[in-house]
């Protein structure tokens, strides 16, 4: 059984977001098969952003930040949902991951000698929902935000391997669309995939 850190990266908490649908249904097929679920809701953590370097090496952890940190420290699988807000992530998700991905936590500090990838034995799974269609996304645009998730902080931080779901079109999906989305996240969530 896996232990699954479920990040709602979407920065609306209201239920409507059919981002919060997809992390609602995975969780759920995760829960069904006996996996153990914790969930990270960025819309509602409190951390203020990054802005100078002193922040991101000395700086305290602001405790939602350390709450974060410890339930990604606990899972060997991680989910991430989001919305494609101008061709990249939202920036409080950004800004989340600014926080929780600080030296010494996804790697080692600098001048500690060679670099460790702290987070090796995780896997994880990237949702993206995007207006546009999902292969202009990735073949006219290359995916470059999902890019930059995957290979600057999940492979740098040693998670791996790392899958993706892009769905696109999301505002002309019909409910029959919608439905085959959230069974689809709930096989997903009971394979831990």
């Amino acid at each position: 059984m896996a232990n699954i850190a479920l990040i709602q990266g979407h920065p609306d908490t209201s239920d409507s977001r059919f981002c919060r649908a997809l992390a609602k249904a995975y969780g759920e097929g995760a829960r069904s098969a006996g996996h153990e679920v914790r969930e990270i809701d960025v819309a509602r953590l409190d951390f203020p952003l990054i802005r100078s370097e002193a922040d991101f090496v000395d700086k305290d952890l602001p405790p939602d930040i350390k709450t974060a940190q410890d339930t990604i420290s606990w899972a060997t699988h991680l989910v991430v949902i989001y919305p494609l807000w101008l061709g990249t992530m939202p920036a409080l998700l950004k800004g989340a991951f600014e926080q929780i991905f600080r030296y010494g936590f996804g790697i080692s500090k600098p001048g500690a000698g060679k670099m460790e990838r702290l987070l090796k034995g995780r896997s994880a799974r990237i949702v993206v929902t995007m207006g546009m269609p999902a292969f202009i996304y990735r073949w006219i645009f290359r995916a470059h935000s999902l890019k930059s998730l995957e290979r600057n902080i999940f492979w740098l931080c040693g998670i791996g391997p790392i899958r993706e779901t892009l769905i696109g079109m999301i505002d002309t999906k019909s409910d029959a669309k919608r439905a085959a989305l959230l069974a689809r996240m709930r096989k997903l969530g009971a394979k831990a995939r």
